[in-house]
């Protein structure tokens, strides 16, 4: 019985880490189909668009999978409200602005500095602590971020700045940080519910501005795959991916798990025949390195 147990949970493992890949994969994909979409629809139609094909089905599968108690999570709407403006739909307007002009692999290599990020934010806001190893990668993840956006001449920054899309993705790695250290404050609520609630905040949030602007629909076959894709893929199938791996996989794992993104990104951007600058090899190795070390080694149990 115990060896079947093991077993069971060894099984339970290896898929919660297939979870992850599957998690990565579907928000690298986000990078990749999204400079398709934003070249035929503005980031505001495009974050409607996308949170309202994908709002009800993510009440679907939130029903099915967590049976959550509605009354409790829409008594949380001031908070839900706050966590949807600034990650849901801050995050996304941003990246999506950001990918209208740079390149995907650009702004995944900017957005691997997130981790590194948020633990700073941790310290400041949340009082968590850190060791020489995080400080040390976060200088060292830092460094690698202003490599590349500075196309490798950081002393250039301080004559000519930085392109716009740089900056902004720096915006929203920002965004996605205060969206997880509120995230991390407060009542904690089943998170696929959540993000379903949060969707359709960001639903309702933006409808007057789709009326006053205008909807900006595909034009061809490949924008309306991508928004499908974006629409599936990213918001939906990753973030059941994503809780089921939590509930097998170390937290401090999954987290790591996330440059996952950048190097799914990389791949893609030399399959198909993108540009790949060596700034940019450079600074990502940095800025990856950075980040891993910086993750906090388990201390060993105790008999």
């Amino acid at each position: 019985m115990p060896d079947g147990t093991a077993e069971a949970a060894v099984r339970r493992r290896a898929l919660g880490y297939l979870a992850l890949v599957g998690a990565t994969l579907s928000w690298a994909g986000n990078y990749l189909l999204g400079v398709i979409a934003v070249a035929e629809m503005d980031p505001v139609s495009l974050t409607w668009l996308r949170w309202a094909l994908a709002v009800v089905p993510l009440f679907v599968v939130a029903q099915l999978v967590e049976r959550p108690d509605w009354r409790s999570i829409a008594r949380a709407w001031p908070r839900l409200l706050v966590l949807g403006g600034i990650g849901v739909a801050g995050y996304n307007l941003l990246l999506y602005a950001a990918l209208d002009t740079e390149t995907p692999f650009q702004l995944s290599l900017i957005n691997a500095f997130n981790p590194a990020l948020i633990a700073i934010a941790a310290v400041v806001f949340l009082g968590a602590r850190l060791g020489w190893r995080g400080v040390g990668g976060i200088l060292l993840a830092f460094v690698g971020v202003l490599w590349i956006i500075s196309g490798g001449r950081p002393l250039s920054v301080l004559e000519h700045p930085p392109k716009i899309g740089s900056l902004i993705m720096v915006g929203a790695i920002v965004a996605w940080t205060a969206y997880t250290i509120i995230g991390r404050t407060g009542p904690r609520l089943p998170p696929i519910s959540a993000v379903a609630a949060q969707g359709l905040i960001v639903v309702v949030g933006l409808t007057p501005f789709v009326l006053v602007q205008g909807l900006s629909l595909p034009q061809t076959a490949a924008g309306g795959w991508s928004l499908a894709y974006i629409a599936v893929f990213p918001s939906i199938v990753s973030y059941v991916l994503w809780n089921y791996a939590l509930q097998h996989v170390p937290p401090a794992q999954a987290g790591v798990s996330l440059n996952l993104i950048t190097v799914f990104t990389a791949i893609a951007t030399v399959l198909l025949g993108m540009a790949v600058t060596v700034p940019q090899i450079v600074g990502g190795v940095l800025v990856l390195a950075g980040v891993v070390l910086a993750q906090e080694r388990p201390r060993r149990s105790t008999a």
